[in-house]
């Protein structure tokens, strides 16, 4: 099967195709008559495997050290097991960031929606950010 095949029974762009075909995840068998590329049924469940592992939040490089161990026949369920365990560390903490960035936010809306506009001076440009950041600062310090 061609690009666009290929993309359309997987739901994707041709152009993720060709990424991944760039990058040797995928490799296709060059037509000899007229050089196009032909994907076969083990591409399609090869894409269809990276597609499901990025859902889960693997990386490229994740994928690739994983395809590497299957392609030369090893489990690569060890160094899944270990990347699912890295990425979700990654994960809770920038829950945790998000959080606390959305608790500032919605600070922030409650302190500003009580102060005037300001016109900016050659020492402040927007006084709403800047009183908000020394502030912060202030509950920072020790």
């Amino acid at each position: 099967m061609k690009v666009v095949e290929m993309a359309r029974r997987l739901g994707v762009t041709s152009d993720t195709v060709r990424f991944y075909t760039r990058i040797n995840v995928l490799n296709p068998q060059k037509n000899q008559t007229n050089g196009y590329r032909e994907y076969g049924e083990a591409d399609l469940h090869r894409l269809r495997f990276v597609l499901s592992a990025r859902q889960l939040g693997f990386s490229v490089d994740d994928i690739q050290k994983i395809l590497s161990h299957a392609d030369k026949k090893k489990s690569p369920c060890p160094t899944v097991r270990e990347l699912i365990e890295k990425r979700l560390h990654e994960i809770e903490r920038q829950f945790l960031e998000t959080q606390l960035l959305r608790d500032r936010m919605q600070q922030a809306v409650g302190e500003w929606s009580q102060k005037p506009d300001k016109v900016p001076t050659g020492h402040m440009i927007c006084h709403l950010i800047e009183d908000f950041s020394q502030l912060i600062d202030v509950e920072n310090k020790p």
